[in-house]
């Protein structure tokens, strides 16, 4: 079985690249990227490859058995459901067998928020996926535990962390548990017709944020904010990835408090064990940071 993995120079692909290569499995992966260049993982195959270009991607997935589709960035000025059609087309074009799509969690909640038209792009796609006479396997993944400890530990400069989250829950996964069901997923080849939430224990913000403090040893505290408040707070940010980013990102917020990422986990049946805790996911990460 030969394994691509598109859009790898990214957070994700690469951890599923560097899972793959872990397992033995280098030889038989393939990392797809508009830059090979910026792909960095030793003994893995490199190919140039663009969501925009059918005709390029279906060189790229020449010879490949399974490809693991990773969604296209919100930013970056290109229409992503068109994006996502024109990978599937080729992987049809190409002969692969197989295409994983890695997705977001969600109950349909989150439609009524700003994170709507984001998760409208996944669930289209994930039915393309399911109509394109491919056999296929949906994993939503978990919001990155990673992207939230980074403003939570941030926060330490002002003592407060804030957004409208309030008290709903939300499952956090670290990129790597992600990788690791992923990984599993491409090389069962009896995986197919599946949709998985990839996800870990379901906490409040300020039950993250109580655990982030303890390991990390931070001193702060969580409180509640506006959503006007807070697309402001990432406009200011992030100036450079758009007003659409600043929403979203809100969204999200806005989604956990509506309670529309408070799923059930479907990680033991996707990567073969139980995730990893919150709690053991933090202390990995201060132990790399440690290491460092």
């Amino acid at each position: 079985m030969t394994i691509a993995i598109t859009a790898a120079s990214g957070r994700l692909g690469h951890a599923i690249l560097r899972e793959l290569a872990r397992q033995g499995l280098a030889r038989d992966t393939v990392a797809v990227a508009r830059d090979p260049g910026r792909v960095h993982v030793a003994g893995i195959e490199a190919r140039a490859g663009d969501y925009g270009s059918v005709a390029g991607m279906t060189a790229a997935l020449a010879g490949i058995d399974t490809a693991v589709m990773i969604s296209a960035p919100v930013s970056g000025g290109r229409e992503r459901i068109p994006l996502h059609r024109n990978v599937i087309e080729a992987a049809r074009r190409a002969g692969v067998r197989r295409v994983l799509f890695t997705s977001v969690i969600g109950n349909g909640r989150e439609m009524d928020t700003l994170f709507g038209p984001t998760q409208q792009v996944n669930r289209q796609t994930e039915a393309d996926l399911q109509a394109s006479g491919l056999e296929w396997v949906i994993g939503r993944n978990g919001l990155y535990l990673e992207l939230d400890l980074i403003q939570m530990r941030k926060a330490q400069e002002t003592g407060i962390y804030s957004n409208p989250a309030g008290n709903g829950r939300c499952p956090y996964i670290g990129i790597d548990e992600i990788a690791c069901a992923f990984a599993r997923l491409a090389v069962d080849a009896q995986q197919a017709g599946q949709v998985y939430n990839i996800t870990s224990e379901n906490l409040t913000q300020a039950e993250l944020l109580g655990l982030a403090c303890e390991i990390f040893g931070l001193d702060v505290r969580y409180e509640e904010m506006s959503d006007e408040a807070c697309i402001d707070k990432f406009r200011k940010l992030m100036p450079e990835r758009g007003e659409a980013v600043a929403q979203m990102l809100t969204g999200c917020f806005q989604s956990i408090r509506a309670g529309a990422f408070d799923v059930p986990s479907h990680f033991r049946e996707a990567a073969g064990r139980p995730p990893r805790t919150v709690r053991e996911m933090l202390e990995g990460l201060a132990m790399v940071q440690k290491a460092s």
